[in-house]
């Protein structure tokens, strides 16, 4: 069959599938064929003499060789030679002579097709040649970029004048997927042909330019690392022969590395200061004074745990269950915390973890020793949180907790962000001891400080002035201790909730002696329960005669005595058990201190029982009051305070206005008479011809507050009338200039210091008595009367002797 004939089209003739290849006309192609359709297809073809269509496999072809496998166009052309060999595998020689379609499926074993060749649609010769002029320009230009076209390509696709045929050799030369080729191939339009062509052209172009442009590029990189490379290696050689340190990169590397482990638990301004600093660092040299600056700063900066969060939800039953175990007593306290806990729980279980810090910063107020910090620690143990402990006491600096900036000398961050490292978490418990001690001076007012620490508003973007960035302080739990609250300034306590704890009433101290501190100190002593006992009575002992404190701190301290020497006792004299008892208990302890002097036994004129509160809790105050002729004067004497002083005034004012009004009675044998006086005396003649000496014992004591007022008047009273005062009374309250007696604070520690001085009656305002006594200790109620007054004539009702 003379095949360039196309009249002979269409023909049945045998098919022969290619994998790999796509042909085109006039090509010279050896095939291997192991295929046994393909053999069988080739048989046919020479059996028969005819020509054969080569087809190619479509893409994701899973093996298979029917003609829903291949694609339905190919090369019609003829078998020039034939070669068995020896795997099996037949060679053939095949030369493309045109492009044909299958039209007709005829049978598939072998593939065998009614086939018809391709009608090409021309253009006009004038936008032929045009097309063909652009199409070789482009393909010159794509060949200076890549190795697509050997140089006898080229010539022969500029020689050659016929369309389809350069199209073919371009085709061919382009290496195109099998898709993109058959979509060229089967193209009967050879205007949109040359069209397409020029387009895949111009953007293999493109694609060549960007890939260069790559490939320079990270040639240039590499080139730039090699180069840093072999620098550092011969810095380094450098520095081993003259014998310097090369430890300085692999620090500076450490610190990087820190930081990418560190970066994205950390802010963008942390970041960015950190990087900002490391980079500096790099670039200085050793021995600079800045360098060793910035070092500091990168050690300080990378030890701040950003990465470290207790995961550990806030659990009210356990807050509730460290502070039973660890306390005795402090209902009321253990009941506020408890509260506090179970918001933050709510919060947490809702999904409303914004506002669990949004609550009140709590402050322990109370005297020294009563378990302010301890109950802290429970909080931090029930937490499973650090607990950090910041000693406020005489801190002036406001650096101190802000940091000082890096310009200075011996610069550190602020004791919060140590506390931050020290507890190795971003939200600890942070103890703020002693707040109300702060002080101010020139070198600033750190309350003010405070007031951005402790408010939930501000405290999530604390800026420390030695980090130079934002520390997020909104997770830490702020726990404030106290022993005074007015001395905290009012912006701060504006933040803080108080909670009021008291003094231990000596039963109160008995039972904590008992269940906590002989066991614990037991145990720091390395005893055992079987090495030692101390009775009850002399537990009562220390607590009554060898300690003066509201807390049971120095009763701890005077339990550590006892054992230090019972230790010493075993060790030297192989003793067996040591009982210590109130016959033995001055060989353990050397003196006696006693915290509250005990009521007198008789009554006196002159002389009143007064209850005071201080910072240590409460104390009985006696105030004494004596006569001496004269004008009417008083004098005041016991380093009183302002507030004391004008309560002695209005006292006396009192006083003379109960004798002006005969509400107490004066007997005139007291009043002097003088000889010329000739008229009868009058009961104000008692208080203008005599003198007045109102002394508070403990003179080098300072004292102050407004509470003091009845006992001043009661005083006066008594001397001015010559009426003994009972001495097992104890009082409390202000004074009016009318006669009414006002409310007063601390009436807890005032009446276990009552209770302690063995007073049997207290006499306390009326306010005070329907709002506080709810929160007196049983035992304290139970011995000892307590009487409400509302004015200054019940109060001389039940102090004096009628």
């Amino acid at each position: 069959m003379q095949i360039n004939d196309t009249r002979l089209f269409p023909a049945e003739i045998p098919v022969i599938v290619e994998d790999e290849l796509f042909l085109y006309p006039f090509m010279i192609t050896p095939l291997f064929l192991s295929d046994d359709e393909n053999i069988r297809a080739l048989d046919l073809a020479l059996q028969n003499e005819t020509p054969v269509l080569v087809v190619t496999t479509k893409p994701q072809n899973d093996g298979n060789r029917d003609f829903d496998s291949v694609y339905d166009a190919g090369v019609v052309g003829n078998i020039m030679r034939k070669i068995p060999l020896p795997d099996g595998r037949v060679k053939i020689l095949f030369q493309g002579t045109q492009k044909a379609k299958i039209i007709k499926k005829i049978d598939t074993s072998p593939l065998l097709a009614l086939v018809d060749t391709l009608h090409i649609k021309r253009p006009s010769p004038v936008k032929t040649d045009a097309l063909l002029t652009v199409l070789r320009e482009k393909a010159r230009e794509l060949s200076t970029s890549s190795h697509y076209f050997t140089p006898d390509l080229l010539r022969t696709i500029e020689e050659s004048v016929e369309a389809v045929r350069v199209c073919d050799l371009i085709s061919s030369a382009l290496r195109l997927k099998k898709q993109i080729a058959y979509s060229f191939f089967i193209e009967e339009d050879l205007e949109q042909r040359l069209l397409k062509l020029i387009d895949y052209i111009i953007e293999e172009i493109e694609a060549n330019k960007l890939q260069k442009e790559i490939k320079n590029k990270v040639h240039s990189k590499i080139d730039k690392h090699n180069k840093e490379y072999f620098l550092k290696e011969q810095l380094k050689q450098i520095q081993a022969e003259l014998g310097t340190d090369t430890s300085r990169d692999e620090e500076i590397q450490e610190y990087r590395k820190k930081l990418e482990n560190k970066k994205k638990f950390m802010g963008e301004d942390a970041q960015k200061e950190i990087k900002k600093q490391i980079d500096k660092l790099g670039r200085m040299h050793p021995d600079s004074a800045d360098a060793n600056t910035i070092q500091s700063y990168l050690d300080w900066v990378l030890e701040v745990p950003f990465e470290n969060i207790a995961k550990k939800k806030s659990s009210i039953a356990e807050v509730s269950k460290h502070l039973n175990t660890d306390h005795h007593g402090l209902e009321k306290p253990k009941e506020r915390i408890e509260e506090y806990f179970a918001l933050r729980e709510l919060l947490e279980l809702r999904g409303i973890s914004e506002k669990v810090n949004n609550g009140a910063i709590l402050c322990f107020a109370g005297p020294p020793g009563v378990g302010k910090t301890s109950l802290a620690n429970s909080i931090a143990k029930a937490l499973k949180r650090e607990l950090v402990r910041i000693a406020l006491g005489g801190l002036e600096d406001v650096n101190e907790l802000r940091g000082h900036r890096r310009t200075y000398i011996g610069a550190m961050p602020g004791r919060i962000v140590q506390g931050l490292i020290e507890a190795k978490q971003m939200n600890p418990v942070v103890v703020l001891d002693e707040i109300d001690k702060v002080g101010r001076s020139y070198r600033g007012d750190p309350t003010a400080v405070l007031l951005e620490i402790l408010d939930p508003e501000q405290n999530n973007k604390f800026r420390d002035y030695y980090l130079n960035f934002n520390i997020d302080l909104s997770k830490v739990v702020f726990i404030a201790t106290a022993n005074d609250v007015s001395m905290i300034p009012a912006p701060l306590r504006d933040r803080m909730e108080f909670i009021q704890l008291s003094s231990y009433t000596p039963q109160e101290k008995f039972e904590i002696a008992k269940k906590y501190l002989i066991p614990q100190e037991l145990k720091k002593h390395g005893l055992k329960p079987s090495d030692v006992s101390i009775s009850k009575d002399a537990i009562n002992l220390i607590i009554a005669e060898y300690t003066r404190e509201s807390g049971v701190r120095n009763l701890r301290r005077r339990i550590a005595d006892i054992l230090r020497k019972v230790a010493k006792n075993i060790l030297l004299e192989n003793k067996g058990k040591i009982n210590v008892n109130t016959k033995n208990l001055k060989e353990f302890l050397e003196k006696k201190v006693f915290e509250i002097e005990q009521a007198d036994k008789k009554d006196m004129v002159g002389q009143v029982n007064g209850l005071a509160w201080t910072s240590v809790g409460g104390d009985v105050l006696r105030i004494e009051a004596i006569r001496i002729q004269g004008k009417g004067s008083m004098q005041i004497t016991g380093q009183l305070g302002d507030v004391m002083k004008e309560s002695a005034q209005i006292a006396f004012s009192v006083a003379k206005v109960l004798i002006d009004n005969k509400k107490i009675k004066v007997p005139m044998t007291i009043v002097p008479k003088f000889n010329d006086d000739k008229r009868k005396l009058e009961p104000s003649d008692v208080y203008r011809r005599f003198d007045l000496h109102l002394h508070v014992p403990e003179g080098a004591t300072p004292k102050d507050g407004p509470s003091a007022g009845i006992t001043m008047v009661t005083a006066i009273a008594s001397i001015l009338t010559d009426i003994k005062v009972r001495h097992d009374v104890a009082m409390t309250g202000e004074i009016t200039l009318s006669g009414r007696v006002l409310p007063i604070g601390g009436l807890k520690e005032k009446l276990i210091a009552a209770h302690k001085a063995e007073i049997k009656t207290a006499l306390i305002p009326r306010k005070n008595y329907d709002r506080d006594l709810k929160d007196i200790p049983d035992d304290v109620k139970n011995d000892m009367k307590i009487i409400a007054v509302d004015t200054i004539e019940d109060v001389l009702k039940h102090a004096l002797i009628k």
